[in-house]
């Protein structure tokens, strides 16, 4: 397993990248994904916090990104050429591109698997 955090410039993006990884319609023509990637939308994460006072009121507004984030947590597996040379898994095409790298597990993590010891 790998974990990749992704931001996009919006949602719309983010769900066009989701939806290419594949998808098929039930009877009622509801869309299901039909490949095996466990996928997080966590949105327009909070960057700061807000501050609110004890009734509740907002004092100070939390920032929030500008862009659109997922974690993928992919289920991709490590490959050998002719040689027997070990090719390690990539992101699947058009990913690499939106990839942040972290220096920690970020705001997300998958039922506590480490990001820094999974990621790709």
């Amino acid at each position: 397993m790998y974990i990749g955090k992704y931001e996009f410039k919006d949602q719309e993006t983010a769900e066009a990248k989701i939806k290419a990884l594949g998808v098929a319609k039930d009877e009622d023509d509801n869309e299901y994904p039909t490949h095996k990637h466990s996928i997080v939308k966590l949105g327009y994460i909070v960057l700061e916090q807000g501050e609110y006072d004890n009734e509740g009121n907002e004092i100070k507004a939390p920032v929030l990104s500008s862009k659109y984030h997922l974690d993928v947590a992919w289920r991709l597996e490590d490959t050998y050429n002719e040689d027997g040379e070990l090719i390690k898994a990539s992101h699947p095409y058009g990913w690499k591109s939106a990839s942040v790298d972290l220096d920690n597990n970020g705001v997300h993590s998958f039922y506590g698997v480490d990001y820094l010891k999974h990621k790709f």
